[in-house]
């Protein structure tokens, strides 16, 4: 990952491959952000006019190169846009620097070390700066032979940003260093979790991806318990056995718990871990299997975030639940019509073996219930019909409580991820009304993903606060990558829900 450090050299004086100023829109033309003072009078004043001359405006995300001026060591300055200019006395949108530091990173791929003039007000600021960095330098290469020295030795501009250097930061202030801190240790676990959603279904089946969550717990020093077939079976976890039956490999729930000695609160974190999803027996169709490796980014969300958490030394408990497994046709896979007793002892009849989220979920939910914590937030690529809802970059919050939908909400657009509370209409319970089961998986087609949010609800235990999150469009970005969102992998939802256990570490959770 991109090292991190906090300067107080002046733009001019500093070796390095690059100096980053920010640009913002106004409307007479593109104005040169605070932080790059020094670089816009070695331009005599004129860098917004030169700026505009090249074409730039200032908008979100544009990227200009200009060569530096006489006297500077770095030989090129690098202008980001940061979109509409403040009003007066007004800073910057904390998302608008965190991208803006994201897409100079990106540009700036195969340098060695870049400086960062952004406006830094106070220790937030360097904070969002360096998490748009750190996630902006993002790259995922574990599959391209010999990538990191063919990089070396070509010096071929695509190796992430090695070093960026944060202008206007204060690195013997204890704020600005633990804002360093906190974005160094989020930023790193939701790359990991990227690595994860990226990992080809191959390598990451339900059992490796276990591995992986018992090799972190045991270095940041957080209990891991593994449920494996034999486990679930005795435990009667029929959904996960259930989705898993198709599989070669077999499925696996995994619990991550991490404790303070000072926590009044307690927060459990349910993943859908869905390694891949072929449709199972109600196979998908041609064109919607390519990118099913990203159907367990809920599990690599909730794993990174209590890693996170851990990492941070939070004063709650906040425990991650992954529902793992793979969901595959074959003579021994659940069949539509069949009827699985869960967990909770409901049953529950199959209509479609691609609504299989919900079904993994759903023991994973009533094994959260039992510890009865504070609240339930779980995290899902569950459906389609979320992303026809709210596109490619906004997920959906359902509750049971709406203070609490209100107050995740708030710490998703805090955070800087997309998001927006739906309902869950109580006509569309009707829909899964079954004949044989105590409830189908499936109900009206129309408001599917609320449908979904309805199945949920049914296995969160009498009295709990619980949320939902349906991250079907914003977990993996198949278009190109844009501020510091690469294309792939995004680690969605992670930021909120270190947020939401930050909240309620200080007591502060709606």
């Amino acid at each position: 990952m991109t090292a991190l450090t906090l300067s107080t050299a002046a733009a001019p004086g500093l070796r390095a491959d690059a100096i980053v100023i920010g640009v913002a829109k106004g409307a007479g033309g593109p104005s040169v952000a605070p932080g790059a003072e020094a670089v816009d009078k070695a331009y005599d004043g004129r860098l917004a006019a030169v700026l505009e001359t090249l074409g730039a405006t200032g908008s979100e995300g544009e990227v200009t190169k200009l060569p530096a001026p006489a006297g500077f060591k770095a030989p090129v300055v690098v202008a980001v846009g940061l979109g509409a200019e403040p009003e007066k006395d007004a800073g910057f949108d904390a998302e608008a620097l965190r991208r803006a530091a994201g897409a100079a990173a990106r540009a700036l791929a195969g340098a060695k070390k870049a400086a960062f003039a952004l406006p830094v007000a106070e220790a937030a600021d360097a904070g969002v700066v360096a998490e748009g960095v750190l996630l902006g330098a993002y790259s995922f290469d574990a599959y391209k032979e010999s990538a990191k020295e063919t990089k070396a030795a070509k010096g071929n501009g695509k190796a992430p940003l090695a070093e960026a250097a944060l202008l206007g930061g204060k690195p013997r202030d204890k704020a600005y260093k633990a804002a360093i801190e906190r974005a160094a240790a989020v930023a790193e676990e939701l790359n990991r979790a990227r690595d994860l959603v990226n990992t080809p279904p191959n390598d990451l089946n339900p059992e490796a991806f276990a591995a992986v969550a018992q090799a972190a717990a045991k270095e940041h020093g957080i209990k891991v318990q593994v449920l494996d077939e034999k486990a679930l079976t005795k435990g009667g976890y029929g959904g996960i056995l259930g989705v898993g039956a198709g599989s070669a490999s077999g499925p696996r729930l995994v619990k991550l718990s991490y404790t303070s000695p000072k926590a009044k609160k307690s927060l459990a974190f349910v993943g859908k871990g869905i390694t891949y999803d072929s449709g199972g027996i109600s196979l998908k169709p041609a064109g919607h299997n390519e990118t099913m490796k990203c159907d367990m980014a809920g599990a690599a969300a909730v794993f990174a975030a209590v890693v996170s958490a851990a990492r941070l030394g939070l004063e709650v408990n906040v425990t991650g639940w992954l529902a793992l497994a793979e969901n595959m046709p074959s003579g021994s896979a659940t069949r539509p019509g069949d009827v699985l007793r869960m967990y909770s002892g409901k049953t529950v009849e199959v209509l479609n073996t691609d609504a299989e989220g919900r079904l993994v979920l759903a023991d994973a939910l009533w094994a959260a219930s039992q510890e009865k914590p504070d609240a339930i937030i779980d995290v899902a690529t569950l459906t389609g019909a979320m992303m026809l809802a709210l596109g490619s970059r906004t997920y959906g919050i359902m509750a049971n409580d709406d203070a609490f939908r209100s107050a995740v909400h708030e710490a998703a657009e805090e955070s800087g991820e997309p998001a927006w509370p739906m309902p869950l209409p109580e006509h569309l319970r009707k829909g899964m009304d079954s004949p044989t089961a105590d409830i189908a998986n499936m109900g009206e087609r129309m408001g599917g993903g609320l449908v979904a949010g309805l199945f949920l609800r049914e296995f969160v235990g009498e009295g709990i606060t619980w949320a939902h999150l349906d991250i079907a469009g914003p977990a993996f970005n198949e278009g190109g990558p844009f501020g510091y969102t690469p294309k792939g992998g995004t680690g969605t939802a992670v930021r909120t829900l270190v947020r939401v256990a930050e909240l309620a570490a200080a007591g502060e959770l709606g």
